[in-house]
């Protein structure tokens, strides 16, 4: 289906200082994203299983976003602010490691993935989507090109980003006053990603910070909703 969200105007009213939810900020491309935010004149609240940040703007809610609990103060958290512009569905699980094949995959693993991966931020959504409409804000869903291509024994994790990016269109058609981005940021040197290789050298890959100025760019120029890579 066509998507009909081809309104480039920021239509974001209220404070002039805009509000943004990051989940999964302990580290890695969801702290980097966070600082960026944070150092771009935004307050974000960020969540995480262990969360220790400290930086001004930045207000942590620790916590596991499948928690409806947590997942209601995260937002209510924000609220709080006076506004909400931007959720970025960040938080994410790899599922077993070294990545099983499909054959062999453990199906209570494989719930979890998508209890994780899909479900959480599509209930953390929801919550967020009456005040992101009042300020025609922006939903981020971090996704990966195991998404899109068929590597062996990412099958997991890899159908759960599907699932996610699908999600992600469907969205972007029901709320067109929003923009909706489901955003591949590319092999970065993570600990998720060390934990997809173990035993590998991942120190050839770019570190999340490089991909920050890239992120701010995508949410300040407000392109219409749609896949982007970082």
């Amino acid at each position: 289906m066509p998507n009909n969200n081809d309104n480039n105007a920021d239509v974001r009213t209220g404070p002039a200082r805009p509000t943004a939810v990051v989940t999964g900020a302990s580290r890695g491309l969801g702290r980097a994203l966070t600082t960026a935010l944070a150092a771009a004149g935004w307050t974000v609240v960020v969540d995480g299983r262990t969360l220790s940040i400290s930086l001004p703007g930045v207000i942590p809610v620790p916590g596991d976003v499948t928690d409806s609990w947590h997942r209601a103060r995260l937002v209510d958290t924000a609220l709080a602010t006076g506004r909400l512009d931007l959720l970025v569905n960040n938080a994410g699980i790899l599922g077993p490691s070294p990545q099983p094949p499909l054959c062999d995959y453990p199906l209570p693993n494989l719930r979890e993935v998508f209890e994780v991966n899909v479900f959480a931020p599509l209930a953390l959504t929801q919550l967020a989507l009456p005040a992101l409409r009042d300020h025609g804000g922006a939903v981020v869903n971090i996704s990966s090109d195991a998404a899109v291509e068929p590597y062996a024994g990412w099958g997991g994790y890899g159908a759960a980003k599907a699932a996610v990016e699908q999600a992600s269109n469907v969205l972007a058609v029901e709320e067109p006053k929003l923009r909706v981005w489901w955003v591949d940021p590319g092999d970065l040197r993570t600990q998720m990603h060390a934990e997809a290789f173990p035993g590998e050298d991942i120190s050839d890959r770019p570190l999340p910070e490089s991909v920050a100025p890239v992120f701010l760019k995508l949410v300040d120029s407000r392109p219409p909703s749609g896949r982007v890579r970082l």
